[in-house]
């Protein structure tokens, strides 16, 4: 069954850091865009960043949402088939539940991604 899972999440003090990961089960992560979305209580989901394939001239690039640029970056281990947020220098406003989701489509590069299959959620809670 193809599937994504998030992990990672919790409780840390502004400033602070935290790395989501983000596994597929039955797809290999380098071959797809992979996205990173959160929701906060009240708004609308938001798309944070994302990963293009490993692919030709994809190679792996990432985009970010202006609010996160510079704090946040998305990395890839092949070998391991996760995804990564690393998100340094929390903010009280980064408090959401995190998504990953992929896009096992055609298209291979990213953002404007038709996302296929979502994680559960990881809470990310930024708080002191």
């Amino acid at each position: 069954q193809v599937k994504v899972v998030e992990s990672g999440g919790g409780l840390v003090q502004p400033g602070g850091s935290l790395r989501l990961s983000c596994a597929g089960s039955q797809f290999l992560v380098a071959y797809y865009a992979i996205g990173w979305f959160r929701q906060a209580p009240g708004k609308e989901r938001e798309e944070v960043g994302c990963i293009s394939s490993s692919l030709g001239s994809n190679n792996g690039r990432v985009e970010y949402v202006d609010s996160v640029k510079g704090r946040f970056a998305i990395s890839r281990d092949n070998a391991k088939n996760e995804v990564y947020l690393q998100m340094d220098n929390l903010k009280p406003e980064d408090t959401a539940v995190y998504y990953c989701a992929a896009d096992l489509g055609l298209r291979t590069s990213c953002p404007g991604n038709s996302y296929d299959y979502w994680g559960q959620g990881t809470q990310v809670t930024v708080s002191s």
